[in-house]
């Protein structure tokens, strides 16, 4: 995913919530009119909607493995 980052956008707090779900936002997508707040799974699920229009797009997923821990491996 491209990351670009504006210098006046603040940090992502637990209180932003994604747009489609209502899970904590960790991707901030600015728009010509707007913005769309989006958890890990679903910046990912729609990133190739939002890359060629957005104006810019702070992604702060890195932050998961911080606070949650490595992913778990899936198992068959």
């Amino acid at each position: 995913m491209t990351t670009t980052t504006d210098s006046t956008t603040q940090p992502l707090t637990a209180a932003d919530r994604c747009d489609r779900c209502g899970a904590q936002a960790y991707v901030r997508v600015v728009l010509p009119v707007g913005e769309l707040l989006f958890c890990g799974h679903h910046a990912r699920a729609h990133a190739d909607a939002y890359r060629e229009v957005a104006q810019s797009v702070q992604d702060e997923t890195d932050r998961l493995h911080a606070e949650h821990g490595q992913a778990r491996p899936e198992t068959d």
